[in-house]
């Protein structure tokens, strides 16, 4: 078997590698500074690591259903059959890790939403997907601000089978409008990386076109949302509402810093122009989206040279879901749970060794397998009904 799969994009792989440490980085290493600041980790990975994932969701949600082209007819209704079989699947996994005695705001639950928001666009192209996601980022967090306050408060919890059985609906309105990641804001993230996933990612152009229109779109709302925050009268209202935000240690400034819990206070709009992490307000999302164009970007053209070099020393990035989910495991108290450095170095070679094992030996990872089986053989099945 070939070491790098025909079709492949070992970019891809690198951009997913850099996601996974990004995430064992905020979850394994202290955040704060003695005195009280974020550290420099925390500053560089903290809600970009967790975006860079989304928007590579939306990649892969691409590449399954027809990548440059969209599928139609059957095939189309094969590949979105495919696609809601494997959120399911991933929405379980998230369930399970979510019931573990973790710190960890674990993601896959609300990525199973996504995935299955992303059946809806499988047939627009990437133009289309580009603007959407750009009007998504915009309005969404305007709605989810209107209709957060007519829903049950969040727990700040991760998602649990407990939650599903004992609380549907608060379940619910946690996953779309007010978890950590919430699905109806964070679709602006899978949008747009459907949106990268239908262009020609072996072209030199579309690699620096990813750099330069994320750094564009990255820079510009980071300093267009300072600037706005820095307002006197805005400052006040920010700090009248802060209270909004249980559980948040320090002033305004540490809570723009370190970032909120998925969503803003809803008692203000001035909060809809900040741009910390984990904010879904508009700056928050195209900040970070930029930032995860310009981590793909630079992936596919390093990429470019040494491809099957790359593909090994990052082979993590082809079974992320197996290898996210050793790491929930290995955060809970049986193993390596203590926020140090060593842990992380830790965490970060048991990955690095067997993706570059896995990628060595042609296999895929276990869950990725596995999933891939039962929704191969739902696609089609589907794709060849009449």
């Amino acid at each position: 078997m070939p070491l790098i799969a025909p079709g492949r994009v070992v970019g891809i792989d690198v951009a997913r590698y850099l996601a996974l440490v990004g995430m064992i980085a905020t979850h394994a290493l202290v955040s704060t500074t003695p005195d009280g600041g974020a550290t420099l980790v925390q500053q560089i990975a903290g809600g970009r690591a967790s975006a860079l994932f989304a928007v590579l969701a939306g990649v892969s949600t691409a590449l399954m259903s027809g990548g440059r082209t969209p599928l139609t007819g059957r095939a189309r209704a094969g590949a979105a059959a495919g696609l809601a079989v494997r959120a399911v699947i991933v929405f379980a996994i998230g369930l399970f890790l979510g019931s573990l005695d973790t710190t960890i705001a674990v993601i896959l639950s609300y990525y199973g939403v996504l995935f299955l928001l992303g059946t809806l666009f499988l047939g627009l192209r990437a133009r289309g997907l580009a603007l959407l996601a750009l009007v998504w980022a915009v309005a969404a967090p305007l709605v989810s601000h209107a209709v957060r306050p007519e829903l049950p408060p969040t727990t700040y919890d991760s998602p649990a089978l407990a939650g599903l059985i004992d609380h549907p609906g608060g379940l619910l309105a946690e996953l779309v409008l007010t978890g950590y990641y919430p699905a109806f804001t964070w679709l602006a993230y899978l949008l747009a990386g459907m949106a990268v996933g239908r262009t020609d990612l072996r072209r030199l152009g579309t690699a620096t076109r990813l750099v330069a229109i994320g750094a564009v779109a990255a820079l510009g709302a980071r300093l267009l949302s300072d600037w706005l925050v820095d307002d006197p009268g805005g400052l006040r209202a920010l700090r009248r509402t802060l209270d909004e935000v249980p559980h948040q240690p320090g002033g305004l400034r540490d809570s723009l810093e370190h970032g909120l819990y998925g969503s803003t206070p809803t008692g203000n709009g001035w909060w809809l122009v900040t741009s910390a992490p984990h904010t879904a307000t508009p700056f928050d999302l195209v900040h970070t989206a930029g930032s995860a164009l310009v981590v793909i970007g630079l992936c596919l053209l390093v990429t470019r040279v040494a491809a099957s070099a790359w593909a090994v020393l990052c082979g993590a990035g082809a079974m992320t879901l197996s290898l996210y989910t050793l790491h929930v495991i290995l955060r809970t108290p049986t193993f390596w749970p203590d926020d140090d450095v060593e842990t992380f170095w830790l965490h970060v070679a048991v990955v690095t060794v067997i993706g570059a094992g896995f990628r060595l030996a042609g296999r895929s990872g276990p869950l990725e397998k596995a999933i891939a089986v039962v929704a191969g053989r739902v696609r089609q099945s589907v794709a060849a009904s009449r």
